[in-house]
C-alpha cells in the first residue's frame, strides 16, 4: 500500500486513487468526476479549488490541473452522520507493539459502510493518540470483548499471520436457552459460506467442513444457561451459526435463526455473545500472553445477584 502524504482525519487515513496510463483526459477534474461517482461534480470542484486532492509530495492539485498517467491522488471521503454508539472502549492492556480493547457491543472494528467514525480503530487511534493502530483480527460489530490491535505498522504482519496460523486459544462466553436433554460438551463442524454483500452466513451440508466449534455447559438458571464456545477456526459468524445448529440460538441474534429488522439507533438488546479470553506465545519475544475481557454479559448478569 502506499503511504499518504496527508495526516489523517478523525482517525481515519486518506483514501487515493491512481491515474491509468491511458490519456483519455484532458484534466484531473475530468478524471476524477469519473472515477469517483459517488462525489458529485460542484463536490470535486469545491474540493480542488479549496486545495483538497493532493499528490504523492503532499502539494494539492490546482483546479485546472492536466492529467498525468501513473499519478496518486489523495483526498479525505465526506463523512456521513453516524449515531453514537453510548458505551466506551476499555483498554485492557498497552505496550509499544500491541493494544488490547475490551470492544462493547455495536462498535465495528473497522471504518467500513455506515460504521465510520463509530469503530475501534477510528476511536481508539484518537483516544490513544496511535495513527498506525490496527487490528489483528476482527469482531463482529455485535459481539463484545476481548480485541487485539497493533501499535505500529512494524508488527502488524508478526501479530495478524499469528491468527490466519490457528497459533491463538480463543474462548467466547455465549448466552442462550437452557440446553434441555441435549448432550453436552458438544463439538460442532460444518462448512461454513459468507458472501460478499449478504449480512448472513450459511453452512452447506455437502461439502467438507471447515469450521469447528466446541461448546460447553457452564451455568443454567431461570430457563436460560451460560455457554463457553471454543472455536478451532475462524469463519464468520462461526459461533452463531453453530449454536443456532444445537437449537440454541444465541439470546438478542439479530441473523439467527430470522433476521430481525433493528433500527441502527436501537442499543437495547445486544447480543448476548462475548469475546472473552484470547490467549498465544507472542510472536516477537515468545512470551505467554492471556487477556480476559471484564465485561458480563446482560442476559446472564440480570439473573445473578
Amino acid at each position: 500500500m502506499p503511504i499518504s502524504p496527508l495526516p489523517q482525519r478523525h482517525g481515519l487515513d486518506a483514501a487515493w486513487v491512481r491515474t491509468p496510463r491511458e490519456r483519455r483526459w484532458k484534466t484531473l477534474r475530468q478524471f476524477l468526476i469519473e472515477r469517483l461517482p459517488k462525489l458529485e461534480a460542484a463536490r470535486i470542484d469545491d474540493m480542488l479549488a479549496n486545495g483538497e486532492f493532493a499528490g504523492d509530495d503532499g502539494r494539492p492539485f490546482a483546479a485546472d490541473a492536466p492529467y498525468r498517467p501513473h499519478t496518486f491522488v489523495w483526498f479525505h471521503r465526506d463523512l456521513r452522520e453516524e449515531v453514537e454508539v453510548p458505551f466506551d472502549i476499555d483498554v485492557l492492556h498497552r505496550d509499544d507493539r500491541i493494544v488490547v480493547i475490551d470492544k462493547p457491543h455495536f462498535l465495528s472494528t473497522i471504518p467500513r459502510g455506515r460504521h465510520v467514525t463509530q469503530s475501534v480503530v477510528v476511536k481508539a487511534r484518537r483516544l490513544l493518540d496511535l495513527p498506525q493502530l490496527v487490528p489483528a483480527h476482527r469482531l463482529d460489530r455485535v459481539t463484545a470483548g476481548v480485541l487485539l490491535l497493533t501499535a505500529a505498522r512494524e508488527w502488524r504482519g508478526a501479530y495478524q499471520t499469528m491468527f490466519d496460523r490457528r497459533e491463538v486459544e480463543k474462548e467466547y462466553e455465549a448466552i442462550a436457552n437452557a440446553p434441555g436433554d441435549r448432550e453436552l460438551p458438544a463439538t460442532v463442524r460444518s462448512h461454513i459460506v459468507k458472501i460478499h454483500g449478504e449480512v448472513r452466513a450459511y453452512e452447506v451440508t455437502d461439502r467438507e467442513p471447515n469450521a469447528e466449534t466446541r461448546i460447553e455447559l457452564i451455568e443454567q438458571a431461570s430457563g436460560l444457561a451460560r455457554y463457553r464456545a471454543t472455536p478451532h477456526t475462524g469463519k464468520t459468524h462461526q459461533i452463531r451459526l453453530h449454536m443456532n445448529a444445537l437449537g440454541l440460538p444465541i439470546v438478542n441474534d439479530p441473523f439467527y435463526p430470522e433476521v430481525v429488522d433493528t433500527s441502527i439507533d436501537d442499543f437495547s438488546s445486544p447480543l448476548q455473545l462475548l469475546a472473552k479470553t484470547l490467549r498465544f506465545t507472542d510472536p516477537v519475544d515468545g512470551t505467554i500472553r492471556e487477556f480476559t475481557s471484564r465485561r458480563e454479559l446482560a442476559a446472564w448478569s440480570s439473573l445473578t445477584p
